[in-house]
């Protein structure tokens, strides 16, 4: 794979919500992809305090609590922000479905450059495998994640294990327009339709 045919700017991204429906955005975190290596140092993440309380199910599952987000800044504090790092940059996460609606629900006028789902990426280049869930590749791609900063299930680390594993599943293609093509979901954005036949009606 040459990296120098990558996006110029790809960050892979990661969202924790309040367990809401739809949720609301209590952390982000996105880090920067440059020349084949996540880029840890460039990387952002925030606390977002959301305008209803943490469910204790979510809480559960990302350790984030209503007194960890009681002084962090609201989402109009920070959308644009967050505006900036994401226009005119791919985006990448596992299930990347989630991401992208909760972003373009916060954002609306906002449209990434394009979308890679890890997940659809695992799903056709390991075939054979039981479960594509985060945690199960990690295992069997034996990524090494002993540098990783923080926690499964909060923002920034499952984004930096993401990173990792999105590097690894590249390996398995020879160029970025034969991984785009099996890591971008259909509908989402960079997604290019096969061509329609047209028939010759005689």
């Amino acid at each position: 794979m040459k990296f120098e045919t990558w996006p110029s700017r790809l960050l892979v991204v990661d969202v924790e919500g309040n367990g809401a429906n739809p949720p609301d955005l209590v952390e982000i975190a996105a880090i920067p992809i440059e020349n084949g290596h996540p880029v840890p140092d460039a990387s952002r993440s925030a606390l977002i305090r959301p305008p209803v309380a943490i469910s204790y199910m979510a809480t559960r599952v990302h350790g984030i609590t209503n007194k960890q987000v009681q002084n962090a800044p609201a989402w109009p504090e920070v959308a644009d922000e967050v505006r900036a790092d994401l226009d005119g940059a791919w985006i990448a996460a596992h299930n990347a479905s989630v991401e992208y609606n909760v972003l373009s629900r916060h954002l609306p006028d906002w449209k990434p450059a394009g979308v890679i789902d890890t997940l659809r990426l695992s799903r056709a280049t390991f075939k054979g495998l039981r479960g594509h869930g985060l945690d199960n590749l990690i295992e069997h791609t034996g990524l090494d994640l002993t540098t990783v900063e923080g926690q499964r299930h909060r923002a920034a680390y499952d984004a930096h294990a993401t990173a990792l594993l999105l590097l690894n599943l590249a390996s398995h293609y020879a160029t970025w327009e034969a991984l785009a093509e099996a890591a971008i979901p259909p509908g989402m954005p960079g997604h290019t339709p096969d061509p329609i036949r047209e028939e010759t009606l005689w």
